[in-house]
């Protein structure tokens, strides 16, 4: 169910509070955790939504259960198909294994190990590409009509971005006197989600998206005015490297993000470093680039109370080593 340039449906907070309910068996609420040598060090107070402890460990079981546990029945024998680096991967290979149901997964080659073993471990099937010569869309889109399965894209799809949402709507439940919500941008449904969330149970609050300098698609779009696609991005944030924001995702972005600011790979692995040896949390670039972004002083002054999501927690120990 690819989007479409005409295809803009509203994605609400019933629809995010209705993904709740379908997931609540397969996804954690996950705990919300406060430094405060974090806080010292970014002149901010953190809450940080610790999405690195999800199933999968990441965020994307949110959105890829609530897609698949949203298909049709008579569908659902055909199975599913994805593309993702990783994280999105696994989380439709865990979803489809609960419902019994195939899955194939189209992979980059140079994908961290980590990721690629853990899908594999779920019991899907793997089909590895080149992200820098190769169209990882097309490939879905080809399996998905030779074998009937339901592709399940990454992000933009209504159903993906409302169970992201869940996410936001659990730590303003938990923390609901936040000035800001920072989150990480890709391909924009995590963003895309909690912002809709955000923005209803707290209409004043501030969201800001961050993304790394080098895959900085969305920094230039909202610039722009409109969808900037970019080469495929060479960062350390493997989850951060689309090169373009989605058709549906990127209204929504224009709308309820402030602004989207940018972090190095140096600044993200630094960040990875301080929740490590700091908190005792292993976070993946990925999802370390709302801290980076605090602690280097990338966010807007004055901020208070300030919810960050740590979207992941997956990285192979050789990559962390070299940190």
């Amino acid at each position: 169910m690819p989007a479409t340039e005409t295809m803009r449906p509203e994605v609400t907070l019933d629809d995010i509070r209705k993904a709740a309910v379908r997931i609540e068996n397969i996804a954690k609420r996950t705990p919300v955790m406060h430094s405060r040598g974090f806080d010292a060090e970014a002149q901010i107070t953190a809450f940080f939504k610790c999405e690195n402890f999800q199933t999968g460990g990441a965020f994307k079981i949110r959105g890829a259960s609530n897609f698949v546990f949203s298909i049709p029945k008579e569908d659902l024998a055909k199975g599913v198909v994805a593309f993702s680096s990783g994280n999105h991967a696994q989380a439709v290979a865990i979803a489809a294994r609960a419902l019994g149901i195939p899955a194939t997964l189209v992979m980059p080659v140079d994908a961290p190990r980590s990721k690629l073993e853990a899908t594999r471990a779920q019991g899907a099937k793997i089909v590895e590409y080149d992200r820098f010569r190769e169209d990882r869309a097309a490939i879905g889109a080809r399996i998905a009509a030779e074998t009937g399965a339901t592709l399940v894209p990454p992000f933009d799809h209504p159903w993906i971005i409302a169970g992201q949402g869940t996410a936001a709507l659990e730590l303003l439940e938990e923390v609901p006197d936040l000035d800001a919500l920072v989150a990480p941008i890709g391909g924009g449904g995590l963003m895309s989600g909690c912002s809709i969330a955000a923005k209803h149970l707290r209409p004043g609050i501030r969201v800001i998206g961050v993304e790394p300098e080098k895959g900085n698609d969305v920094f230039l779009s909202m610039e722009a005015g409109s969808r900037i696609e970019i080469p495929p991005p060479d960062t350390v944030a493997d989850g951060l490297r689309t090169p373009v924001p989605g058709i549906i995702t990127f209204p929504i972005l224009q709308r309820n993000v402030e602004r989207v600011v940018l972090v190095s790979d140096d600044e993200i692995r630094a960040a990875v470093k301080f929740l490590l040896t700091r908190l005792k949390i292993l976070v993946e670039p990925s999802g370390a680039v709302g801290a980076a972004a605090a602690l280097f002083g990338k966010l807007p002054a004055g901020l208070g109370r300030v919810g960050i999501v740590l979207s992941g927690g997956n990285v192979d120990f050789e990559l962390l080593a070299g940190f």
